[in-house]
């Protein structure tokens, strides 16, 4: 029984954020605590404690943005591999997210008679386990690849050694906060694990909080969040434990905006969201085809569904289909519960959406096919973009792992150029083990389409658009904190945060809304902060590397001199303006929309 006096101190002083890698897998994890104390002792109304949160990707990001807002918190960064704490301490992180380096060097190196540092980085684990009072656990929930559920259920054993570590470490009353993507009734899991290996009057409360979160978009998400959700257990001391994490999130988000509710409701929303997302991106990437067959366009159907106000413009953009570590694994999983639970219906239902994108995938690459007289024996194929989106170098479940996989099959040659993501992570993801002849990975995307029969777009990059850019939305204003350091927009980007155009086209169809690349409008109501002139200067050098090959945009009618005769373009992503492409002589095919009657392929 958990023991419902127990109460915290008023004042959170500290957090820390740790990656348990090696035991664990290979992303970030974040902490943010608050010291517990019995009523029958004494609270110490300043009590510093460091906090441990373990996000498995978005410890980084969360902690900086925790410690940029919250400039009373400690939070520290703690990871096994001593090469990450290295890269984060550098002026290279090694996680890429725009702006991401702007918040991590303020709050990391302190502005000199501005703030001190309340940003650290560690690979000292258990220590920072024991100094936490509230810790969030965000471990890699990857789907079972053998045994009960194999393709479809999540693999949880990472997260119960975390779980069994925090017990076995902590000496003291803690609140233990889920931020993975997990089926229901993982909290209860967790809760019934720290019970029962807790030590001597030791007591753990278990919270929900699902993280939402979007890559190339994160620090957008962090700093001016669509929600906050938070679900405690029904109890005295979980209400009492909400309360706290409340404190923290409302730092900077405003209050309205952090919701209440039941542990399970929390747990289950995450899940809801992206299946929701992922239905949506597949629902439109179906009409595609029903648009290339008749003569329509996809994106004239996509914007005039969304104009009703009960649809919405946002995750219409029909793709080669969607991507990252999320939609489909989520969408398995929740097809797994279900079937778990005899839905048989509803299971089939889920299950549905990641069929529809397998066979957008293979569609693409049929049309391909078709279109190049049924053979792509020893023609080169230059594809553009490697990552699942833009703005970042994620490629897990990328749509171009497929495609260029059944390139290969057809006997093509492969150029591939993306800006962000490095050629041994390609090879990786193509599962070359060792060198292939018939794929060639570029650092020059004119390099690529060199001598190229075709060119494949199947990233979004700002770079490849030929379009007019898009007005920006305005900026979303907040109620402001107070008490606390922000960034300003002006400030100078960095090796991190360099090489995108900064100007959002809309939402792309396997990724989140993006949101405006700007800092809240609160956040210009405050002192300015500068980046320290060591990293600036450090980043610089990044930026005038990367300028050439990730910002500058690609000149068509440059590609249009290199390559061979007849010149296809295949656009897997609505990122060019065919007609003008079609003025420089190429042949043009974008998804849900047919070529011209008449024109010769």
């Amino acid at each position: 029984m958990i023991n419902e006096n127990v109460c915290w101190s008023t004042e959170l002083k500290a957090c820390s954020v740790a990656q348990l890698a090696q035991h664990y897998g290979s992303d970030e994890g974040f902490v943010a605590s608050k010291r517990l104390y019995k009523s029958e002792e004494k609270a110490p109304r300043n009590a510093v404690q460091d906090h441990k949160l373990k996000l498995m990707k978005w410890g980084g990001p969360t902690g900086a943005v925790i410690a940029n807002q919250a400039p009373h918190i400690e939070v520290t960064v703690v990871d096994v591999s001593r090469e990450r704490i290295e890269a984060w301490n550098s002026s290279k992180l090694p996680v890429y997210e725009p702006r991401l380096f702007d918040l991590v060097a303020v709050a990391r190196d302190g502005i000199p008679g501005h703030r001190e540092p309340n940003l650290f980085f560690s690979t000292d684990v258990d220590t920072a386990i024991r100094k936490a009072d509230l810790i969030f656990v965000s471990v890699n929930t990857p789907t079972k690849t053998s045994g009960l559920g194999a393709g479809k259920a999540s693999d949880l054993s990472w997260l119960e050694m975390a779980t069994r570590r925090i017990a076995r470490c902590t000496d003291h009353n803690t609140i233990v906060v889920q931020k993975s993507t997990v089926p229901c009734g993982t909290a209860e899991h967790m809760q019934a694990i720290l019970r029962a290996n807790a030590r001597p009057g030791v007591e753990f409360e278990v919270l929900s909080n699902p993280e939402f979160l979007a890559e190339g978009t994160a620090i957008t998400n962090l700093l001016s969040p669509d929600r906050v959700l938070i679900g405690c257990f029904d109890t005295v001391t979980g209400r009492i434990a909400a309360d706290k994490l409340v404190e923290v999130y409302a730092t900077w988000v405003p209050r309205e905006s952090i919701i209440a509710m039941s542990i399970s409701s929390a747990e289950l929303a995450k899940l809801a969201s992206n299946a929701l997302l992922a239905q949506r991106i597949s629902s439109i990437n179906a009409l595609s085809s029903i648009c290339e067959a008749i003569g329509a366009d996809i994106e004239e159907v996509s914007h005039g569904c969304g104009l009703d106000s009960r649809i919405g413009p946002k995750m219409l953009n029909a793709s080669v289909g969607f991507g990252g570590s999320c939609f489909k694994k989520d969408i398995m999983n929740l097809s797994y519960i279900s079937e778990s639970l005899s839905l048989t219906e509803v299971a089939t239902y889920w299950r549905s959406v990641v069929e529809v994108n397998e066979y957008q995938k293979d569609r693409f690459t049929r049309q391909i096919v078709d279109t190049m007289h049924s053979t792509l024996f020893g023609k080169k194929i230059a594809v553009l973009g490697f990552a699942y989106k833009k703005n970042t170098g994620d490629t897990r479940e990328s749509p171009a792992i497929s495609v260029v996989r059944n390139l290969l099959a057809e006997n093509a040659i492969v150029a591939i150029f993306d800006p962000k993501v490095p050629r041994q992570q390609i090879l990786a993801d193509l599962v070359l083990n060792k060198e292939n002849h018939n794929v060639r990975v570029c650092s020059d995307p004119y390099e690529a389409c060199d001598d190229a029969h075709a060119v494949l777009i199947l990233t979004e990059w700002n770079m490849f658009s030929n379009k007019t850019p898009r007005p920006k939305p305005p900026l979303r204003d907040t109620k402001p904190a107070i008490g606390r350091t922000t960034l300003q927009s002006s400030l100078p980007v960095n090796g991190t945060d360099s090489g995108y155009d900064s100007e959002q086209s809309g939402d792309t169809a396997n990724s989140a809304p993006d949101l405006p690349e700007a800092v809240p409008a609160n956040m210009m109501q405050e002192p300015q902060i500068r980046i320290p002139a060591k990293s600036a200067q450090s980043s610089s050098e990044t930026i005038q590397a990367s300028a050439k090959s990730s910002h500058e945009k690609l000149d068509w009618s440059h590609v249009a001199s290199l390559m061979q005769q007849p010149m296809h373009v295949f656009d897997g992503r609505n990122t060019v303006d065919i007609h003008k492409l079609r003025a420089l002589g190429f042949h043009v095919m974008s998804i849900g929309s047919s070529p011209p009657i008449g024109t010769a392929l």
